[in-house]
């Protein structure tokens, strides 16, 4: 069962590891999320395309969901 899209939530991913020595394609994913040095964050919506990007780079990265409220702030 897919988890379920709460409207009011963003993921919020933060890049924790270096890319070095990875494929150019799995590079070009970490800054296609936006994260361009270690340590940054960025924070996207809760959409299966940007599920489906943190999954491939996952071993860079965390993410947790981020109320929007907070989000905008």
């Amino acid at each position: 069962m897919p988890p379920q899209n709460d409207t009011s939530l963003q993921l919020r991913v933060t890049y924790v590891k270096s890319a070095i020595g990875y494929t150019q394609r799995q590079k070009d994913t970490v800054q296609a999320l936006g994260l361009r040095r270690l340590g940054d964050s960025v924070q996207h919506k809760d959409t299966p395309d940007i599920r489906g990007m943190i999954k491939k780079c996952s071993t860079w990265s965390q993410w947790k969901k981020w109320p929007i409220s907070v989000a905008s702030d």
